[in-house]
């Protein structure tokens, strides 16, 4: 007699392939580039006009080529040549710098900056109570110190040359005095050179110190004005011929200002040296 066989049924246990499957971790990983990238230009958005420009020219030309690409300039990420044609770029930049400091509104009418000829001229007057120098000596005082070092953190970002000039009014010293307006001039250029080279200015980037005395004066029809005591910082242009860069030279030591847009106007007042 024949029996039936037994109907043998083998149920497959469903597997969870979902979570030991590669396909969640390409979604992942697209996640967190995606946020990666989010928080990049929300990075962007936030900084300066340098920094975006810096990176910018990155992407146009990775190489290092570019106008304005990461370069070796301390502080910046970006290569700023100063010529003629932004020239201008620079004086704004130097100008919300300072504009930045805590006492501004008390030295803003002693600071001017103008496009000149040789250069960008920056101008710090005196007033007659010494705005950045003690009276009568080379000694930098607070105000004196905190500009300078504002502006060498700005200028040393450059590879343009800077030459720095003393200048005082025509009040002489005492007949018997070994010290005259020649060692002051001099003295205080030197004394701006050693604080701007401690803060930002590299060491082969002053090419001239010079101290002139009363022989340059800001205001010839006034030689005792407290605007003829002053220190100028002349950040000199950079031609570019056949590929090469090269300082232009300083030229004429009289002052011209064809552009002269000042960050803050003199006031005229009297003064000791």
């Amino acid at each position: 007699m024949d029996k039936t066989r037994p109907v043998i049924l083998i149920k497959k246990k469903g597997g969870h392939g979902g979570h030991h499957g590669g396909a969640w971790k390409v979604a992942y990983a697209d996640f967190v580039t995606a946020m990666m990238a989010l928080f990049i230009v929300l990075w962007l958005l936030n900084t300066n006009q340098k920094i975006q420009e810096a990176v910018a020219g990155y992407f146009r030309d990775p190489s290092g080529t570019a106008n304005k690409v990461g370069s070796n300039m301390q502080g910046t990420g970006e290569f700023f040549v100063l010529t003629k044609d932004n020239m201008p770029k620079l004086k704004d930049e130097l100008q919300n710098a300072i504009r930045q400091m805590k006492d501004f509104e008390k030295i803003k009418s002693q600071v001017e900056i103008s496009v000149t000829p040789e250069g960008l001229r920056i101008e710090l007057m005196e007033s007659a109570s010494g705005t950045f120098f003690d009276s009568g000596s080379p000694q930098l005082n607070a105000d004196g110190r905190d500009l300078l070092i504002t502006l060498a953190q700005e200028l040393g970002k450059l590879p343009n040359k800077i030459s720095i000039e003393g200048h005082t009014d025509s009040k002489p010293y005492p007949g018997t005095a070994t010290y005259t307006n020649w060692e002051l001039s001099a003295d205080r250029a030197n004394a701006a050179r050693r604080l701007m080279q401690a803060n930002g200015i590299r060491t082969d980037q002053v090419t001239q110190v010079r101290g002139f005395a009363d022989q340059n004066l800001r205001k010839p029809d006034n030689p005792l004005d407290p605007a003829n005591r002053r220190i100028s910082l002349i950040v000199q242009y950079v031609i570019k011929d056949s590929g090469e860069r090269q300082t232009k030279p300083s030229g004429s030591t009289e002052e011209k200002k064809p552009e002269t847009e000042p960050a803050a106007a003199a006031t005229p007042s009297d003064k000791q040296n």
